[in-house]
């Protein structure tokens, strides 16, 4: 069902507008023929309206529910993507992941992050390089930074940064 809110908001929308308009139809035929009094008509549209505006108020929060669903599904589509990228290839080049997101360097660096404040990734970044790498959350739990050999210093939850050559390293 998920990724669904917008065909189902789209079906209550067409469901309430049908729904409407033959109840609609139905009443402006009784009063043209006069099988129907003007309180009887006004009456009618009352119950058509409680009856199918509920249905497109519904529909159309569905829909923008949906859209924006579906908006944080590609987000994380591209978080996935990422993750991959450098899991299979054990390095890669944040420009490269860029490219290949079709996103900014500052997006890659907030989705990094945020799979690192998932606790999805471990590795460590090389930022004067621009080189993400994947490494075992085992081969991380040393005190010495993978890239320079230098002491770690933690800088916030699951991130330590190398005083040294200023790499970041997620575990």
């Amino acid at each position: 069902m998920l990724g669904q809110g917008r065909a189902i908001g789209l079906i209550l929308m067409a469901l309430g507008l049908v729904i409407g308009l033959a109840i609609t139809g139905w009443l402006f035929s009784g009063l043209a023929e006069g099988r129907l009094y003007r309180s009887g008509f006004l009456l009618g549209l009352i119950l058509a309206m409680v009856i199918a505006l509920p249905l497109i108020g519904a529909g159309i929060f569905l829909f923008v529910q949906g859209r924006s669903e579906a908006r944080e599904l590609a987000e994380v589509a591209k978080e996935k993507k990422l993750l991959n990228m450098v899991q299979t290839q054990g390095k890669i080049s944040v420009s490269e992941a860029a490219i290949e997101l079709g996103l900014s360097r500052d997006a890659v660096q907030n989705y990094i992050y945020d799979l690192v404040g998932k606790g999805l990734f471990t590795g460590y970044i090389n930022w004067n390089d621009g080189i993400l790498y994947a490494k075992s959350a085992a081969e991380m739990r040393t005190t010495k930074c993978p890239n320079c050999g230098g002491e770690r210093e933690l800088v916030g939850q699951g991130i330590v940064k190398c005083p040294y050559c200023g790499s970041e390293l997620f575990l």
